[in-house]
């Protein structure tokens, strides 16, 4: 896993946290770090939510930055937002990555036992989306 890339978080309706996930190596890995990637992906919402309707691609690209941090977003049909921070500049990986975990998001969206909005809480989805970032994301 490459470490230039920090976190990953998926957000439904009403700015509902889905799923998140950190790939900060554990020996760098602190409370203080881990709340300011949150903080920079959740403060970069509402400049996802003006670029959604200026732009009709689902891959937004990078809409924000902090210091050297990126962040790249995707935004399903029903707005649900895909949050990538990172700080390398990889778009074809980085939209192939968006693209898989879609994928993956709508298997759980169509399973019957899923409650919508909720968050999402299989580890078969955590170890995928874990696996699809070391593939498209090192």
């Amino acid at each position: 896993m490459a470490a230039n890339t920090l976190m990953f978080i998926i957000v439904g309706k009403n700015d509902t946290p889905l799923y998140e996930a950190d790939f900060i190596p554990v020996q760098k890995k602190d409370a203080s770090q881990l709340q300011l990637c949150q903080f920079v992906l959740h403060s970069s919402l509402d400049i996802v939510d003006e670029m959604v309707w200026k732009n009709n691609s689902m891959f937004l690209k990078a809409v924000d930055r902090f210091g050297d941090m990126i962040v790249s977003a995707f935004v399903t049909a029903n707005h649900v937002r895909f949050l990538l921070l990172h700080d390398f500049r990889s778009e074809d990986g980085i939209k192939n990555f968006f693209t898989e975990v879609y994928e993956l998001y709508l298997k759980v969206v169509l399973n019957p036992f899923y409650s919508y909005n909720s968050p999402i809480t299989s580890t078969v989805f955590d170890n995928r989306v874990r696996g699809l970032a070391k593939r498209f994301l090192s």
